[in-house]
């Protein structure tokens, strides 16, 4: 069986994507794998080409108004902040959306970004999967049990649970007045997550550990494990504990070696110890020396408190 060849669907979209970066080559490359058929994409930029011909091989790249033409489904999967012109510039050249499915994956937006194309009869849905991509051939195999942000009208509703489920999801239906909030509790988990883990292990380094992924990886798993099961009550460490001392001594080490990891572990700090203190865990005194010291420390240069 050759790479384009997969079981017939009983309902077989040709399904087009504008935008060929990590995520819209993953979900075309599951909805291909599901029975549905890749009738073309468009891309710019060498990398994107590259991915066409590496996840979407024999697929042909096209303009996105031939690409829109040329679908049932249309995957629009650009960055968040080109969508907005990407749909007014479909709309604007007259490009033939009317009984289309025009989807996007971003977080953010939810149905008002498609509202053009709606306009001009698109049906608009928007589903998000719920995962990091890397840009790596098993970015697809990733979907497999992941939840999918979904807004759409009501009468779309079946068909987005379909694709989100042929795509190997599940969908979790997000109100469209709720998608900043949704959006930015994830960005904060997933992008904020990374950004502390290299922290540390840069701040091990410098500490003399050799292997610092080989230290954290052990503790950060059974802490997310903790925090997903147990929420405030996985809570450990000093400030917890509300060992003001030993804070102060981490305040000093960082203020000496690396002054520009301060502003995050000041305010995560401030967010535990809020939190411990409602949870019952912190006692008020405690909670009081710890923000004290919190308070005290100098902001670090170039920065404003």
């Amino acid at each position: 069986m050759s790479s384009n060849s997969h079981p017939a669907h009983p309902a077989e979209l040709g399904v087009g994507v504008v935008g060929a970066g990590r995520v819209g080559t993953a979900l075309a490359a599951a909805l291909r794998r599901s029975g549905h058929r890749i009738v073309a994409v468009s891309a710019v930029s060498e990398a994107s080409l590259r991915r066409v011909d590496e996840r979407l091989p024999g697929t042909p790249v096209r303009p996105p108004q031939e690409v829109v033409a040329e679908s049932d489904l249309v995957l629009l999967t650009v960055p968040d902040d080109a969508l907005p012109a990407l749909v007014s510039g479909l709309v604007a050249t007259g490009t033939e959306l009317a009984g289309r499915l025009v989807m996007h994956a971003s977080g953010r937006h939810g149905l008002a970004v498609l509202e053009p194309a709606a306009r001009r009869g698109a049906l608009p849905l928007a589903l998000h999967p719920v995962m990091t991509f890397t840009g790596r051939p098993d970015d697809v195999d990733r979907l497999a049990g992941v939840s999918f942000g979904v807004t759409t009208p009501d009468q779309l509703r079946p068909v987005a649970e379909v694709l989100v489920m042929e795509m190997g999801g599940e969908p979790v239906f997000i109100a469209e007045e709720d998608r900043g909030l949704y959006h930015a509790a994830l960005a904060g988990a997933a992008n904020h997550l990374v950004t502390q883990v290299v922290q540390a292990a840069d701040l091990l380094r410098t500490a003399g550990v050799a292997e610092p992924a080989r230290m954290l990886g052990p503790l950060l798993g059974a802490a997310l494990d903790n925090a997903l099961r147990l929420g405030d009550a996985a809570l450990t460490g000093p400030v917890a504990r509300g060992d003001a001392e030993t804070i102060a001594g981490h305040l000093a080490a960082l203020q000496a070696a690396a002054p520009e990891a301060l502003p995050a572990y000041l305010a995560l700090a401030r967010l535990t110890a809020d939190r411990a203190l409602a949870s019952g865990m912190l006692a008020p005194p405690d909670a009081q020396r710890l923000l004290e010291v919190l308070a005290g420390m100098p902001s670090p240069p170039g920065t404003t408190r």
